[in-house]
């Protein structure tokens, strides 16, 4: 039996560890996930807790995960846990019936399952967590209820902390298809031989008042007496689809700009700003500042907006920008930097750099050969993500440290009680 405690209790605290990580690292791809979810139920009302709430989630599941590591505070973390376990099991189950939104987002962008795979993940810790529940009085505590809950409060500060340092900043780890390094038109390209989708003709036929299906090798083609009503395309099977397949930037004339852009031979610099109306003023000036030595040293600069024409209208008038200002895809937008606004650095369509507004580097500092510039920021960035994972790596063995002594206290109760 004590294997199987500590086993539940391991395992049950890596998952939520990790689902806490990943989600912490990008708050905003968890905020829009949320608002996916409000939308399709209709709860537009609740569009502004999404952040707050997404913050707060990955928050209490890293602190669960790591309690359940450490062994603190048992019989609360049980609770906790049968708490979230229940609730989202019966959520993740709804989702998989209605299919609202296509990926459920309980990994963020690490792993993407659909909502029945993660329905069928919740059942399988379901049983882990029962365990941990009904046995949550065995484990012996760690030191003084003091203490155990100091090591809580560190846990959840942690989490939050991560989650509001990546938020002003960029995610520690980036999961999605527009990381640096990345080569878009390659991501946008589909390889030779690649599966195609698969459509299915569906031919509706009214006879009688009634309505029927057929397809191409079964409608009445020979019965008079049925009536055609129309013809529509089923999907069967889904091909491949590019990591970038809606990538596109319209000018102000309307004219489609995007080759133009990936094609430059040298380097372009793409403000990217979802709501030109909803992004932060300094970093809007710390852009356009950015903009004027570009312009001097010969780089094109162009802001990318989902904003509309009349909202791009009011924003040029009142803030005299001295970028081009066009228009590509709100979800690519916020799929491509978190950050309202940020910055991309291109060459040959090959992102060299991104940056939030915080971290984009001084005008002053732009020169001719950005390479030296590029290879700062990435340094600059190496240290705090070794900063980071020295962090986690202090937790870690903290964690492993405070479950040896649990465990062999409960390996000590076993042995008494026999």
């Amino acid at each position: 039996m004590k294997k199987v405690l500590l086993f539940s209790r391991i395992l049950a605290g890596l998952v939520f560890v990790f689902s806490g990580f990943v989600k912490a690292i990008d708050p905003a791809g968890s905020a829009i996930k949320f608002e996916e979810y409000f939308i399709a139920f209709h709860f537009d009302f609740l569009v502004f807790a999404a952040m707050p709430l997404a913050i707060i989630l990955s928050t209490a599941e890293f602190m669960i995960g790591l309690n359940l590591i450490a062994g603190l505070r048992m019989k609360i973390t049980a609770w906790l846990l049968l708490i979230f376990m229940s609730y989202f099991t019966i959520l993740t189950f709804i989702l998989a019936l209605t299919n609202p939104v296509s990926d459920c987002g309980c990994f963020g962008d690490a792993v993407k399952l659909t909502n029945w795979q993660t329905f069928w993940k919740n059942i399988v810790l379901l049983g882990p967590t029962l365990v941990i529940f009904l046995n949550r009085k065995r484990y012996p505590p760690f030191a003084k209820p003091t203490a155990e809950w100091v090591l809580s409060g560190m846990n959840l500060a942690m989490a939050f902390l991560l989650s509001v340092y990546c938020l002003r900043h960029q995610p520690l780890m980036d999961f999605r298809p527009y990381v640096a390094g990345t080569s878009i038109p390659d991501k946008m390209t589909i390889p030779e031989g690649s599966p195609m989708d698969q459509y299915e003709t569906i031919l509706v036929y009214q006879k009688k008042g009634i309505k029927q299906e057929f397809t191409e090798s079964n409608f009445p083609w020979q019965d008079t007496t049925w009536k055609w009503v129309e013809t529509r395309q089923k999907l069967i099977s889904k091909g491949y689809e590019p990591p970038i397949h809606d990538f596109s930037i319209t000018d102000p004339s309307g004219d489609d700009i995007t080759q133009q852009v990936l094609d430059e031979s040298g380097y372009t610099f793409l403000i990217i700003a979802p709501f030109l109306e909803e992004a932060n003023k300094k970093g809007l000036e710390r852009m356009n500042n950015i903009a004027l030595r570009a312009s001097e040293l010969g780089f094109p600069v162009y802001c990318l907006t989902s904003s509309t024409n009349d909202q791009i209208r009011k924003f040029k008038e009142s803030f005299q920008p001295a970028f081009v200002v066009c228009t590509t895809d709100e979800t690519t937008l916020k799929t491509i930097i978190r950050a309202n606004p940020g910055l991309l650095l291109l060459q040959k369509g090959t992102i060299l750099a991104k940056w939030n507004f915080r971290d984009a580097p001084l005008p002053g500092l732009l020169q001719v050969n950005m390479l030296s510039v590029i290879i700062g920021d990435q340094q600059q960035s190496t240290e705090i993500f070794r900063i980071a994972l020295l962090t986690m790596a202090v937790v870690l063995v903290y964690s492993l440290f405070i479950l040896l002594l649990p465990s062999a206290r409960l390996l000590q109760a076993d042995g008494q009680s026999h």
